[in-house]
């Protein structure tokens, strides 16, 4: 049995190592509260976004244990069960524009969870990667060493840096490789030196031609899709999938440790494994 299958057939069991150590607290917050500090921390009614930001199940009116998530999977789920929280942050929530609004199948599976174990579901997307001290992007930057300098795209979405130095794409790749603990593909020009470095967590492959616009010599972000390739070839730039998982865990992490020091609620981080 492969690792990937043995994790799906004992969820539990395989996320039990990747639980974070909760920090001492010596109380807990109310749900309304703790809600009403994302929204003033995020701002998410001043952005368009693809599905609804904030409380998305409501479950017990306490919060002693605050689990995150890069995303509210059954195995999430089940790991901040295990751990005792009565609320779950992520990234990736549910209720996404264009799906089918029916609570049946998988969609009934998890929901029907959170409700049994009384625990909330917080959900920040675009905010999330947007903030500009805990958000995924900036996150991302701190980790790899980049200060951002400059931010542009659709609401703000892309961030860049201007490397002291050029590195080549052996060098980028090792860098990325390194804080993620997984291998970046990198396509394009990658005989070229790199100093002007833009990126954006997730699925941002799109954003290619802005980084291009922008006079950019790479760009980073999780995913790559076909025409990708073609795109950073035929501009003579590189571009680096680095993982959509991988990119965005730190941002969840960043937050619930700035609930936690404001609230005094303790919180966990839940990483429930994805190559993509």
């Amino acid at each position: 049995m492969t690792n990937e299958k043995a994790m799906k057939a004992r969820p539990n069991r395989a996320l039990a190592s990747k639980i974070g150590k909760a920090k001492d607290t010596i109380g807990s917050v109310d749900r309304q509260i703790l809600s009403a500090w994302f929204d003033d921390t995020l701002s998410p009614q001043h952005f368009k976004d693809y599905c609804p930001n904030g409380l998305q199940i409501q479950g017990a009116s306490r919060v002693k244990l605050l689990a995150c998530a890069v995303t509210a999977s059954i195995n999430a789920i089940e790991a901040a069960r295990e751990q005792g929280a009565q609320a779950l942050l992520v990234h990736h929530g549910y209720f996404w524009r264009g799906e089918d609004p029916c609570v049946v199948g998988i969609k009934h599976r998890r929901i029907q969870l959170l409700l049994k174990h009384n625990i909330s579901l917080f959900a920040y997307h675009l905010p999330l990667d947007v903030h500009p001290t805990l958000g995924n992007n900036a996150q991302l930057g701190a980790r790899l060493g980049w200060a951002v300098d400059e931010r542009f795209g659709e609401q703000n979405l892309i961030c860049a840096t201007q490397l002291k130095a050029p590195i080549q794409a052996a060098q980028l790749a090792q860098i990325l490789k390194r804080q993620l603990k997984q291998a970046p593909l990198l396509v394009g020009d990658l005989n070229r030196s790199v100093q002007r470095i833009a990126w954006c967590t997730g699925g941002a492959q799109d954003s290619l031609q802005d980084a291009i616009n922008a006079g950019c010599d790479a760009f980073v972000s999780g995913e790559i899709s076909e025409r990708t390739t073609h795109l950073a070839r035929e501009a003579g730039v590189i571009y680096a999938a680095a993982g959509h998982h991988a990119t965005e865990r730190f941002g969840v992490q960043a937050l619930a440790r700035a609930a936690s020091e404001a609230l005094g609620v303790a919180w966990c981080f839940v990483d429930d494994p994805n190559p993509v």
